[in-house]
């Protein structure tokens, strides 16, 4: 068993008197693709947003609990939320492309950081898209907009983008569902391939996309955890009822 990367203890959330999240406590080891799944609207996607304090940017936002990353508890006094964000890479479920070339899509991030050396930012570059596996695609346009990308382009572009601000985590919330199987399964043999050198923590909505990438899974139920476990187990022997009528089809 992987060592614990997150820890999330008696985690709740409120947008104003709406409780979104209601005592969740688990343990995401490091290393790991953990899949976050349930209906629309049961908590996944804020749930996950917790864990890079995103939510803080909404109004009317309550947290109640504590969420440990390594050792740390991330809504503390005196956190840094921009060095943690750092840390905390995020993929969105549509492609976030700045209207910029594919380079300035990488070096972003690594130039706000303080980076400027040419050299760095050139390796920076050929390394991220290779880790995104998209490095012989794209090679010879680097300096070509990004928007020229196809879909499933776009998104391994965006992955790059985050890997280059070198987190330990990267959250994400849907990656794959605007895209095409082809392109999808892309990205799902990326994601295979990431958990190598980074704690992976998936939002998705296709039951068969979470049984093929996670080793864990979190099943969500209008804001609650019902269960958590291995991914095999969740699919082939899940503790509770309500799990298996989910994932049989019976409701959702």
């Amino acid at each position: 068993m992987n060592e614990e990367k997150i820890t999330t203890k008696n985690l709740s959330l409120f947008y104003g008197n709406k409780q979104a999240l209601k005592d969740i406590t688990l343990n995401i080891p490091a290393n790991n693709v953990t899949a976050l799944i349930g209906p629309s609207g049961c908590g996944k996607s804020t749930f996950l947003r917790t864990l890079n304090r995103m939510n803080d940017l909404i109004r009317g936002v309550k947290i109640q609990g504590e969420i440990i990353i390594d050792g740390v508890d991330i809504y503390g006094r005196n956190i840094d939320v921009v060095s943690l964000r750092t840390k905390i890479g995020m993929v969105f479920q549509k492609a976030n492309l700045f209207p910029k070339s594919i380079r300035d899509n990488i070096t972003y991030g690594p130039k706000l950081l303080g980076i400027r050396k040419k050299s760095i930012l050139n390796n920076i570059v050929e390394k991220t898209l290779k880790q995104a596996a998209l490095w012989d695609e794209v090679k010879d346009r680097l300096n070509a907009s990004a928007l020229g990308l196809s879909g499933g382009q776009q998104q391994r572009l965006c992955i790059a983008r985050v890997l280059a601000i070198e987190p330990e985590i990267v959250l994400m919330d849907e990656p794959a569902s605007a895209l095409d199987p082809i392109a999808t399964a892309k990205i799902e043999e990326l994601i295979h391939e990431l958990k190598i050198n980074y704690t992976i923590v998936i939002v998705t909505h296709n039951m068969q996309q979470a049984a093929r990438v996670s080793d864990r899974t979190a099943f969500f139920y209008i804001g609650e955890l019902i269960e958590y476990d291995t991914t095999k187990k969740i699919f082939t022997n899940p503790s509770k009822k309500q799990t298996e009528d989910y994932i049989s089809g019976r409701f959702g």
